[in-house]
Formats: C-alpha cells, sequence, structure tokens
C-alpha cells in the first residue's frame, strides 16, 4: 500500500498530472515563435529567446517564473527568490536595464551620417509616430465601447508598439503595464518581423508608380565632426524639452558617440558583439517568462494583436504621406517611399524602402535616403515614450 502511494504522489508531481489547457496552448505558442524564428528568420535573435522562455514559464510545478518576494516576518525582512526567468525579469526588465543596454547597442551600430545629411528627413520619422497615439485612442475606444479593460497606461504602452521599436515597447510598459508586457513584446517583435509583408502594400496603395521611381540627388559627405557632436547635441536638446526621455536617448546616443569618437574601439566592438547579445539572450528569456497562460490567454491580448497591427499601419502610411505633402512645396522631390521607413524597425524598413523602389526602377538606390527617417524614427520612439510617461504619470 505504502509503494502504491509513493508512486501515486510521485505521479501527482509530474508533467503529465499537473499540466493545464493553457499551458499546453501557451507551450504551442513558444515552439510557433520558435519555428518562426527558424524557419522565416522573422527576428530569430529574439523570438527564439521569447519562444523557448515561454515554454519554460509554462512548465508546472516548478515555477520558473516565479517572481522574488520580500515578507517581513517578526520585524524582519525575509526574502524569498522566485524561479531563474523571475530573478532575470526582476534583474532587467523590471528595472528597465535591458532595453536601455540594447539601445545603446543600437547606437553603437546606427550611423547617423544619412539623417545628419538630409535633416529633413527627420520629418518622416516624427510622422510615423501618429500611429502611437492614434493607437493610444483606439485602444481607450474599444475600453469605452466594446467591454475591452484597458487603463491609460495599457493604452499608451500598446500604442508604442506603432513605433516598431521592441526595446522602447518594452521599456514603456514595464513601467506602466507589466502584466501586458508579454503580449506587447511579442507583438512588436512579431510586427517587426513582418515588415517585409505588411509595408509593401500600403507603399503601393499611397504611391504612384511615377512618384515611386523617383530618383533623389546624392546625399553630402558628412564629416568625422558632425558625426561626433550630433549625439551631443541630441542629448542635450533631450535634457532641456523632455528629460522623460533621456533614458532611452541618452544610452542610444552614448552607444553613437563611442562608435563615432573613433578612439575608444574595443568599447564599441564589445557594446556592438558580446554586451549586446548576452543581453539579447536575457531579454528575450525574461519576455518570454510573461506568456504564461494564465495572463496571456485573455480577450485582451487579441486586441492587442489587433492594436499592434493598426498602430504600425498607420505610422507607415503617415511617414509616406507627409514625404507626399513635403514634395508640393520642395523643389528637390524626394521619393515618398522613404517615409515608410520612419518606422524605427532599424534597417529592416529601409531594406525594404530600397527592394520596392528598385522593382519601379532598377536604377534607383533608396536604401541610404531611407536610412535617415529609418534613424529618426528611432530618436522619435524614445521621444514617443517619454511624452506617454510623463501623459500616464
Amino acid at each position: 500500500m505504502e509503494i502504491i502511494n509513493t508512486l501515486g504522489n510521485l505521479f501527482s508531481s509530474t508533467g503529465l498530472y499537473n499540466f493545464t489547457i493553457g499551458q499546453f496552448i501557451m507551450t504551442l505558442i513558444g515552439l510557433l515563435l520558435i519555428w518562426l524564428g527558424i524557419a522565416k528568420r522573422y527576428e530569430p535573435l529574439l523570438l527564439i529567446p521569447i519562444g523557448f522562455g515561454g515554454i519554460l514559464s509554462n512548465i508546472p510545478v516548478v515555477e520558473i517564473a516565479k517572481f522574488s518576494t520580500s515578507v517581513v516576518k517578526n520585524n524582519q525582512v525575509i526574502s524569498q527568490l522566485g524561479g531563474f526567468l523571475g530573478q532575470i525579469y526582476g534583474f532587467g526588465i523590471e528595472s528597465t536595464l535591458f532595453p536601455l543596454l540594447i539601445f545603446m547597442g543600437v547606437g553603437a551600430m546606427t550611423d547617423f551620417g544619412p539623417l545628419i545629411s538630409n535633416p529633413k528627413t527627420a520629418l518622416l520619422g516624427a510622422a510615423a509616430q501618429v500611429g502611437i497615439f492614434c493607437t493610444l485612442m483606439g485602444a481607450l475606444a474599444m475600453t469605452s465601447f466594446l467591454g475591452f479593460d484597458f487603463s491609460l497606461k495599457d493604452a499608451a504602452s500598446i500604442g508604442i508598439i506603432g513605433g516598431a521599436d521592441g526595446p522602447t515597447a518594452i521599456f514603456l510598459s514595464s513601467k506602466l503595464s507589466p502584466n501586458l508586457l508579454g503580449a506587447i513584446a511579442v507583438s512588436a517583435y512579431s510586427y517587426m518581423a513582418l515588415v517585409p509583408i505588411i509595408q509593401p502594400p500600403i507603399m503601393r496603395l499611397l504611391t504612384t508608380e511615377h512618384e515611386r521611381k523617383i530618383e533623389m540627388s546624392q546625399l553630402r559627405i558628412v564629416t568625422k565632426r558632425e558625426k561626433i557632436l550630433f549625439p551631443i547635441i541630441v542629448l542635450f536638446v533631450c535634457i532641456l524639452l523632455l528629460p522623460s526621455a533621456t533614458p532611452l536617448i541618452g544610452m542610444l546616443m552614448f552607444g553613437n558617440l563611442v562608435k563615432e569618437c573613433g578612439v575608444v574601439e574595443r568599447l564599441s566592438k564589445t557594446i556592438q558583439n558580446d554586451l549586446t547579445n548576452i543581453v539579447t539572450i536575457l531579454l528575450g528569456l525574461a519576455v518570454g517568462s510573461k506568456l504564461y497562460a494564465d495572463k496571456f490567454l485573455k480577450v485582451e491580448t487579441l486586441g492587442i494583436l489587433f492594436l499592434g497591427l493598426i498602430a504600425f499601419s498607420i505610422g507607415t502610411a503617415s511617414g509616406i504621406l507627409l514625404a507626399k505633402l513635403m514634395n508640393i512645396f520642395s523643389k528637390q522631390k524626394i521619393n515618398p517611399l522613404i517615409g515608410a521607413a520612419g518606422v524605427s524597425a532599424v534597417p529592416m524598413s529601409a531594406r525594404v524602402v530600397n527592394i520596392v523602389g528598385q522593382k519601379e526602377n532598377p536604377q534607383n538606390f533608396l536604401l541610404m535616403y531611407a536610412m535617415g527617417p529609418n534613424v529618426s524614427g528611432v530618436i522619435g520612439s524614445a521621444v514617443a515614450a517619454g511624452i506617454l510617461l510623463i501623459l500616464c504619470s
């Protein structure tokens, strides 16, 4: 009898006995993300760790994603360590450390030369952020009329998906709506990965064949001094006008300064490679820890995925339409396709612009021109995040 009880206790501790339907579904979703990363190469550097982290967080019994907690007992603070994914999340996401380090890596890998050479393309990056605020209002409208339960903070976190900037989405949602972080992060990176599918139809719909064939004048050469001064000037402008955005802008500009100054090559290589790779792994696993069934399998998740697509589409369309408007008043015409690169999916959206442009005119190379609004979109999404932090605080 004792052996039977022992075997029964052993079976009751297995995954077969404790697996819920929700955990099974989330495991399949995790496998889907891994498949998309491997087979389709959709943002593999993040979808593979996120998918694997999602599987780990839904393992029954062991509570790998459980957060560390502190309780007061007999006037003493007793710390209780959570699962290892929960500890990674608390260290890197809850503190917003990982998104900031990723921004530093982005800065170290970014060339702001095309933006400096053609400053008016910064307007296209700014226009693409319209999708963020339209989606914020859309989320609030869904709460008012469709029975969703999105607060202003939730709506702001969902809207930032429109910037097509994963680290910014994680940074903002970890501060405003940590319970929605998993759905927001998966949505943001999924739509970033789907840029080659989502953007071309919008680009062709909003432009004529003649506009897509426009060849732009050659960019001027940007001096080394300009490239060194640019991150410093942008940082101080941000400090004076929008201090709430300085964590993101500051790390972006620090990474870029390290790259452009030319005297700390070892630091630049470390930031671009080793540090960014390590943080990317931990960031993906930590985001995956939020994909546990109880939080992800809700009707709100479908709303987030829908709103994320709307935000991304509006951001793409806004950049294109502003470029067309600028051509009305400008002597030097710009190809309105580059407005689609205003979303900060660097450099994928710029590459898509180049591909679409070359289909119309094989001699038209738009990549460097599109990098102007593309990198300004990175700055724009960080600025939008700072504005939303002020609005929701």
